[in-house]
């Protein structure tokens, strides 16, 4: 199920983010575990946020302000199962276009951005994002 997230589940929402980041061996921390709970409070606070919940519990949010998406992540035991598809297809039937960065070491979110019909528009060195990693910009355009 996709519903606005609320601030309840901003605990969730940054459990998954931090642990994503734990989990991925070329992410460098350049945020305090603090600094990741704010910014999952600023992301529903905003009101961007949804989330895909299984049994009452999040298992994934996706955060996007107009056509910009800001974050989309998942749980490991979400993966594969076609939250992330129903999160995305949420958020394309909110804007006919949208745009992300993903980091160029991120070559499964890559891969499933093309999949769901993302272009790739340019690259870049990583000057412009927190971590410094290089990363690609994807559009995508209602038919």
């Amino acid at each position: 199920m996709i519903a606005p997230a609320t601030p309840a589940d901003v605990p969730a929402i940054a459990n998954i983010l931090t642990g994503w980041v734990a989990a991925t061996p070329w992410m460098p921390r350049v945020h305090s575990r603090a600094d990741e709970k704010g910014f999952a409070r600023m992301l529903v606070d905003r009101g961007w946020t949804v989330v895909a919940r299984e049994r009452g519990r999040v298992q994934g949010f996706l955060a996007r302000d107009g056509g910009e998406v800001h974050a989309l992540y998942l749980s490991p035991a979400a993966r594969g199962r076609g939250m992330g598809k129903a999160l995305l297809d949420h958020a394309k039937t909110a804007s006919a276009d949208l745009a992300l960065f993903a980091f160029q070491a991120n070559e499964g979110a890559c891969r499933f951005y093309q999949r769901e019909g993302f272009t790739e528009a340019f690259r870049t060195d990583g000057a412009g994002n927190d971590e410094n990693l290089p990363d690609i910009r994807f559009i995508w355009r209602a038919a």
